[in-house]
């Protein structure tokens, strides 16, 4: 029977049987028919798959290697010198190898870069003559490097921007007065060999009824004026056929660039693969980026110091201290206009070629120019009127602003686009919810982030200038009028109804009693993040805004235009989402009192339906004054947020004054630290009192339950927090003064002082906090082992699933008994040892202070030497396997013996 039981055993790739030749092995845990394989059939598979693990039971195979019979017992030591002094040759060649590429990347590429550009804005001929010499100087090196990074991040970044803007052209298309003239200059094309039908006409880029696109190309750019009629098939829009002359003249293919790519990797092209092929693509850079500066720096730069010489405004640019900047911006705007003129001139003439290649320069320059408009200018904007709105907030003047902007100016103007694009980013995710709530089409007039038809390279490419520009100037009027109701306004109330609230305190003394960095560091750690991820704060929001639409609509009697509340078979005739049959511009009058024609809304709403773009329009009843219904909105809209702010501005803060007034006394702290204790205050009061609501509908024996359950979580979480943010951060704190703190501030002369309550307050236990924050992230980041498993089961668990029993015995406790060792043992030695050993009172006390910093060198000292031996182990496993390895042989699975090895989900397969 076990005879035609080892007869059925077949190897689980070539399916045959096994010989003295060629045995089976069952390597792995599977069993049945794919129990067994032969070592050469496996050792095929896994050079397939790259993988060294079973992909069905994730078991790793094992091979035991087979050495040459004539092998010594212990290698001979000129073998193993031998070894040793090759693999120091390898080290050093590649060290040689990747100190040649880092001298080249960082430094010959970015110093070519900084010195080729100060060589062409210099505007001398002697700067040119001495550019050779230049080259070779070493003053500045580091200064010079950092800068030329810079320069060549800029070339760079315009390199992919030009090849990504050539790709939304060809796909795309171009203006509709570039293809249109290239059509017309153009022959007919032949008719297709396989009788193919010709290519259909491309749509007119959408224009969004009711969305917001705001994303890295259209910053501040948020109204769709599509109210004009035509827009779609006149100006710059998109032509019939839009890739039809595209092709032809922008699709340029010179190089074959696919074959090249073939073999080209990043390794290869950075020179990390061992060969000097890199330096061929370093010259190549420099190049490159030479001439990226001299044609998109130097020639626009020039272009407009000449013609601001020409109006004499050359004094206002440099007093501006941005002079570069804006001077190559005016030479932009008039090379835009240059190849505006070249371009009519060469249609004029007939030079087609030109005229085509002209028409594309002019786009390049256009959509450079409305980015920068976009994504530079207006968040500047926005960020100086909030800081000028703002000023009494903080008991500051214009002149003060002024002083710190001749001071820094680069810093000012960073800090005030910084402002400025975070509030152009949360103004645009509070229309988002906004347009959860209300009604498809309240919000025509703006564009829609989340729409897939938009994009807003496509429209700067098509839409005319004019178009842009009334876009923009609408823009700052909103935002500008937004900062006016959400800052100035409430402030000017809050200085009239509490004349002491402001200003708002944010700078400390020197000798104040709080740290300010132990605050900043428990705000960071502890408070923003638990408010930010446990604070459900967009669903509070989103339902506020529904509480508030709702009742205006019921106070002004505009249900139907706020919500919208009209059945779908009421309307005939009109496009809503899904009835894609309705032809546009044939739709009947509404019927009833559903109105879609008031005004500048009917061209709009016609401008909607044309578009049959991806989120429908939803008509609406039209009630009595509906004109007047509206102007109330806006005003009571107004109100809203005006009042929203007074209370955001006052409510959090005053609370947090009065919470840290018990605590701290009459200390002035910081104002971010009170706004943060208020609102998290509030947020706790708010999160309790919505769980209250949602518990009592269900009867107060669910309450009792919820609450019994909600209890024993408060009281796991409390140990918790005690163990885990209270013992652990205060424990490593307390470690990490000893071991690099007194060491470095303390003489020895002087005696360090702690005090207990300060340190859990204010220093150890905040820097604990932080440094456990690090630690847990870089044991997260390594490789697997006990601590990491413990803390990834803490995690996916999470509050409400915690098991306390293993927090407590695999987590806190061995953590904590690791720390006090790490704090007992050095003292328990220093003062308890050594004075026993007669050393002298000046030797005692050097050893109490020296032991901490000591064990940390000991510590690393003895991971430096755990490390080169087992590099040194690795070395001669190397040399060996080299001289008298003959081959390897798959081993057994055996159940009984627990592989010491980690499984394949916890180690990294090459």
């Amino acid at each position: 029977m076990e005879d035609d039981e080892a007869a059925e055993d077949i190897c689980r790739v070539c399916r045959s049987e096994g010989s003295q030749d060629k045995p089976l092995y069952h390597p792995c845990v599977c069993t049945g028919s794919i129990k067994y394989i032969h070592q050469e059939c496996l050792i095929q598979w896994l050079k397939h798959s790259k993988k060294e693990y079973c992909e069905l039971c994730k078991h790793r195979f094992a091979f035991t290697p087979i050495y040459s019979p004539d092998m010594p017992a212990t290698l001979p030591i000129k073998d193993i010198v031998s070894g040793l002094f090759t693999s120091i040759g390898t080290a050093v060649r590649y060290w040689f190898h990747y100190t040649l590429v880092a001298f080249a990347w960082l430094g010959v590429v970015p110093l070519t870069a900084c010195r080729i550009y100060r060589c062409l804005f210099t505007g001398s001929v002697s700067s040119l003559l001495t550019l050779p010499l230049d080259m070779l100087s070493t003053e500045n090196l580091m200064s010079d490097c950092l800068q030329g990074c810079f320069v060549v991040t800029c070339s760079l970044c315009a390199f992919i921007s030009l090849v990504w803007l050539r790709e939304q052209i060809v796909h795309g298309g171009g203006p509709q007065w570039l293809e249109q003239q290239n059509n017309q200059d153009e022959p007919a094309p032949a008719a297709p060999a396989n009788n193919a039908p010709p290519p259909a006409a491309a749509p007119p880029p959408p224009e969004d009824e009711d969305g917001m696109g705001m994303d890295n190309g259209d910053a501040g750019d948020i109204f769709d004026d599509t109210d004009e009629e035509g827009d779609n098939n006149g100006g710059d829009g998109e032509g019939d056929d839009p890739n039809n002359g595209a092709q032809d003249d922008v699709n340029w293919n010179a190089i074959e660039w696919d074959r090249a790519a073939e073999e080209l990797t990043w390794e290869r092209m950075l020179g990390l693969d061992g060969s000097l092929v890199f330096l061929e693509h370093v010259f190549w850079v420099v190049s490159l980026n030479t001439l990226f500066i001299l044609v998109f720096a130097f020639c626009p730069y020039h272009v407009g110091h000449f013609a601001a010489a020409a109006v004499k405004i050359d004094d206002y640019l440099v007093a501006s201290q941005f002079e570069g900047l804006l001077t190559t911006m005016i030479g932009y705007l008039i090379l835009a206009t240059a190849l505006v003129f070249c371009h009519t001139m060469a249609s004029f003439l007939g030079f087609q070629r030109a005229k085509r290649v002209l028409g594309i320069c002019y786009v390049v320059v256009k959509v450079s120019l409305l980015v920068v408009l976009e994504i530079g200018v207006f968040p500047l904007v926005c960020g100086w009127w909030l800081d000028i709105c703002s000023l009494a907030m903080f008991d500051a003047t214009l002149k003060d602003r002024e002083t710190s902007f001749r001071a820094a100016p680069g810093t000012a103007m960073f800090l005030h686009w910084l402002v400025g694009m975070v509030y152009v980013f949360y103004f645009a995710s509070f229309i988002l919810l906004l347009r959860e709530v209300v009604r498809p089409g309240v919000l025509w007039f703006l564009r829609n982030l989340n729409d897939p038809d938009f994009n807003p390279v496509q429209e700067m490419i098509h839409l005319p200038i004019h178009r842009h520009a009334r876009r923009f100037l609408l823009s700052v009027v909103v935002f500008g009028t937004t900062v006016l109701l959400m800052l100035y306004v409430p402030i000017q109330v809050i200085k009239w109804a509490f004349p002491t609230f402001l200003p708002y305190h944010v700078m400390l003394s020197s000798d104040a009693p709080v740290s300010e960095l132990s605050l900043e560091l428990l705000l960071l750690q502890v408070v923003l993040p638990a408010l930010l991820e446990q604070g459900h704060t967009r669903q509070w929001l989103k339902s506020m805004v529904k509480v508030w639409t709702v009742g205006t609509a019921w106070i002004l009697n505009l249900r139907s235009y706020l919500l919208g509340d009209v059945p779908v078979e009421e309307v005939e005739g009109v496009l809503i989402r899904g009835e894609d049959n309705v032809q546009p511009g044939n739709n009947p009058a509404p019927a009833n009192n559903i109105d879609l024609q008031d005004g500048g809304l009917h061209a709009a709403h016609q401008a909607i339906l044309q578009q049959a773009g991806p989120i429908g329009f939803q008509p609406y009843k039209r009630p009595t004054w509906f004109a007047f219904r509206l102007v109330l909105l806006v005003f009571l809209m107004c109100e809203t947020l005006a009042f929203t702010s007074f209370v955001g501005l006052t409510l959090p803060v005053g609370l947090g004054r009065a919470m840290m007034s018990v605590w701290m006394g009459e200390a002035k702290v910081h104002e971010l630290y009170t706004a943060a204790c208020g609102l998290y205050t509030l947020w706790l009061v708010c999160r309790v009192l919505s769980v209250m609501f949602a518990w009592v509908p269900q009867g107060w024996t669910t309450v009792g339950r919820k609450l019994s359950e909600w209890s024993m979580m408060a009281i796991k979480t409390i140990v918790l927090a005690v163990l885990l943010l209270g013992a652990v951060p205060l424990l490593l704190g307390l470690l990490f003064e000893l071991v690099v703190v007194v060491p470095l501030r303390v003489p020895l002369d002087q005696s360090p002082l702690f005090f207990p309550w300060q340190c859990v307050v204010f220093q150890d236990w905040a820097l604990g906090v932080l440094h456990a924050k690090i630690i847990c992230a870089m044991t997260m980041m390594g490789p697997q082992w006990w601590l990491k498993r413990a803390m990834e089961q803490v995690y996916q668990d999470g509050i409400r699933n915690m098991n306390l029993q293993l927090v407590v015995f695999d987590l806190a406790l061995p953590v904590i008994t690791c720390l006090l060792f790490c704090l007992c043992i050095p003292y328990l030695v220093a003062a308890g040892v050594v004075p026993h050993l007669g050393l002298g009172g000046d030797v005692e006390v050097q050893v109490l202070r020296r032991i901490y910093p000591s064990l940390l060198v000991l510590v690393l000292v003895s991971g430096l030497f755990t490390f080169q031996a087992r590099q040194f182990k690795r070395l001669y496993t190397h040399i060996k396997n080299d001289k008298y390895l003959v081959g390897q042989r798959l081993v057994n699975y055996d159940k009984n013996k627990r592989s010491r090895e980690s499984t394949p989900q916890q180690r990294v397969v090459h």
